[in-house]
């Protein structure tokens, strides 16, 4: 098929500060691509995500987006979420319901309230098991990890599954040396701690696992999205709260996890996002 001009933006999510958050590329108009088309430019865009906007299948949606890695399409994932919707906002698009954008993707309808000034995806559910101790201590020895700084450890799975290590407070998170990592071997370990006398941040959150040739995972709104749904369903997310990740990196990712009185059962994962570019693709 010939190449043609589409409509492209680059942004940047989880953060209020331009070039401190996640980036994404968005292919607004791609509904005559290929999977093999798509999956070439996000390899070569070598982001951690690439999304493709496509006129919905579902009357209920809005739109529909296929989500990219430069390495495979994935079902679902969170700052690809929130920076397509605000793509797809941009380019002076309008809901059908003014306070909820719905978008079609692999895993089905997911709503997304614009009804503040930042966007915020409903968690998906969350499966929660205890991580084997031979685990725990596998990933401790090659973390160089003190274990008396092991609060909690559990597997959570949103779809992605999650090694999670909680450590008692956000400086041991902050400790943890990523690069100690040690590829393919490593599996990848999420660690939070709670922030302590701090009024802004409630917890420091880090996902070290590789992503776009880096350690660490800047922002990553699928393992918060686990996170703030194990912290509800076990009854310890009684308020908003937000979370910071990518300090060690020199991002300044800030995830808010919302409760919402008319979603009892639920919690929203939202954070600003900033257009960076706006312009056309030769695609």
């Amino acid at each position: 098929m010939p190449m043609r001009q589409r409509r492209f933006l680059q942004v940047d999510v989880f953060s209020s500060r331009a070039s401190k958050g996640n980036g994404l590329a968005v292919v607004v108009d791609a509904d005559d691509l290929s999977t093999e088309q798509m999956q070439a430019f996000a390899a070569w865009t070598n982001l951690a995500e690439t999304t493709f906007l496509l006129p919905p299948t579902d009357d209920r949606a809005d739109y529909r987006v296929r989500i990219f890695s430069p390495a495979k399409e994935m079902a679902f994932a969170g700052h690809p979420t929130l920076g397509s919707c605000m793509a797809w906002l941009h380019c002076a698009n309008a809901p059908k319901d003014p306070k909820t954008v719905r978008q079609e993707c692999q895993i089905g309808l997911v709503d997304i309230d614009i009804s503040k000034p930042d966007p915020a995806f409903i968690a998906p559910p969350t499966a929660m098991a205890p991580m084997p101790s031979s685990e725990q201590s596998r990933l401790i020895a090659a973390m160089g990890i003190d274990p008396s700084v092991v609060k909690t450890a559990i597997i959570l799975d949103n779809g992605p599954n999650w090694n999670l290590f909680e450590l008692h407070s956000a400086a041991d998170v902050l400790a943890v040396d990523a690069d100690k990592t040690r590829w393919p071997e490593h599996a990848g370990l999420a660690l939070i701690g709670a922030h302590k006398g701090t009024s802004d941040i409630d917890f420091e959150v880090r996902n070290i696992a590789p992503s776009s040739g880096m350690s660490e995972d800047p922002i990553t709104g699928s393992l918060n999205a686990a996170l703030a749904r194990w912290m509800l369903e076990t009854g310890r997310l009684t308020a908003d709260s937000v979370a910071a990740q990518g300090t060690c990196i020199g991002r300044e990712g800030r995830v808010e996890y919302r409760l919402d009185p008319s979603r009892l059962n639920d919690v929203l994962i939202g954070g600003a996002v900033q257009i960076m570019i706006d312009g056309t693709l030769t695609l």
